[in-house]
């Protein structure tokens, strides 16, 4: 996000938008799908949105003009990119409920299993209904530090593992399409290079014949610092080596630093030091603070002890540990002050609850003709329908 970008968010925080609120920025999300679709063009490759990551479907009708589909992770999810994306759909799930898959393949191109009972029970179902198989295996490498985010952490659940794939696969090569292999989270593409000498020692020899082979996700190609030649190297290298097609299903990357959370200051507390309370939760509004963790980034901020003026800012749930983080500014903060949250449109809307009865954000997209449209405002009802 550049100077210009930051000042178009402060002017609109500054304006009579209510807080909170979440801001999406369509242009920056296209500035994203131009890169994505640049890698597109030099590879021959297909590039899927995961909806795990976003799936605010107002901005859909402008990213399905450059990406190719969605990726889901289930019945609700694929029923959303179908109806929404208008586009392809490739559905993963640890494992298929009975009462859902036949539903699952009415939205589906393809289903990607993560075993082969699972492959077995519903393989012949999904033949039947035109719908592309997929297996997800295990690579046996990665480099993900927060075990909770890593596919191949010891006992992972997530991908079929060598062991165990290469006495299954030749009694079922003849009803599979295709491998799938997710092991990265918000890195750049000299992991995914290791991760494919890895994936290739195991699982390379069973390719043959296979239509396409699909990377995963976690993949930052639209970071100012990520390896974009790289990776369109490994790619088309892949392609040439195997003469299969090339998936990647990126989620953060279709709208990284293309959104933000505009929050007010409620109050302003003591205790030891200035504690800001805020319109907005660690806990309901943006759960990655606490579960990555990680503390966002404000605009006009500094970290902990940078600027003169120090606060730690909380929010208004009855959980002790609702902090989002210390930080510091250049001037006091004032009761009715506003902040603005950045990089928050991924894993947040999708995330986010109505824990303690407290209301979600407004969401609102800042379309490319400048307008800011909310569309979509929660209230009384959204808690109550999530109750018994």
């Amino acid at each position: 996000m550049n100077t210009q970008d930051e000042d178009r968010f402060i002017r609109i925080a500054k304006g009579p938008i209510e807080t909170p609120v979440y801001l999406l920025d369509e242009t920056l999300i296209e500035r994203n799908m131009k890169v994505l679709r640049s890698v597109k063009e030099r590879t021959g490759c297909k590039i899927f949105h995961a909806l795990k990551a976003y799936a605010s479907f107002a901005t859909f009708p402008m990213m399905s003009g450059y990406l190719d589909g969605v990726c889901a992770s289930g019945l609700h999810e694929a029923r959303l990119g179908h109806e929404e994306f208008k586009k392809e759909v490739h559905t993963f799930s640890a494992a298929y409920r009975d009462t859902e898959f036949r539903t699952i393949l009415k939205y589906s191109d393809s289903v990607i299993f993560n075993s082969f009972y699972q492959l077995q029970k519903f393989g012949k179902t999904a033949r039947k209904s035109g719908v592309e198989i997929g297996l997800r295996v295990n690579p046996g490498y990665s480099e993900v530090e927060t075990e909770i985010y890593n596919p191949c952490a010891p006992y992972s659940r997530l991908g079929i593992v060598h062991s165990l794939f290469r006495q299954e696969f030749p009694r079922h090569r003849g009803i599979v399409n295709g491998l799938h292999f997710h092991a990265m989270c918000q890195q750049n593409a000299d992991v995914l290079e290791r991760i494919l000498k890895s994936f290739e020692r195991r699982y390379g020899q069973y390719i043959k014949g296979l239509t396409w082979v699909n990377f995963g996700g976690g993949h930052h190609i639209t970071r100012d610092d990520y390896d974009r030649e790289l990776l369109i190297r490994l790619i088309n290298d892949f392609k040439n080596n195997y003469g299969v097609q090339v998936y990647l299903e990126p989620g953060e990357a279709s709208v990284h630093n293309a959104g933000v959370l505009i929050s007010s200051v409620l109050d302003i507390v003591k205790n030891r030091k200035e504690i800001a309370i805020m319109d907005t939760s660690a806990e309901t509004h943006m759960p990655d603070v606490l579960l990555m963790p990680y503390r966002p980034h404000i605009l006009g901020s500094g970290i902990k002890n940078e600027k003169k003026y120090r606060y730690r800012l909380a929010g208004p749930s009855c959980l002790a540990g609702d902090v989002i983080g210390d930080y510091s500014f250049d001037k006091p903060l004032k009761r009715g002050d506003r902040l603005i949250f950045t990089d928050m449109a991924l894993y947040s809307i999708v995330k986010n609850t109505t824990f303690n009865g407290i209301n979600l954000p407004d969401i609102a997209v800042l379309r490319a003709g400048g307008k800011v449209e909310v569309v979509r405002r929660f209230g009384y009802k959204d808690y109550r329908n999530r109750q018994s």
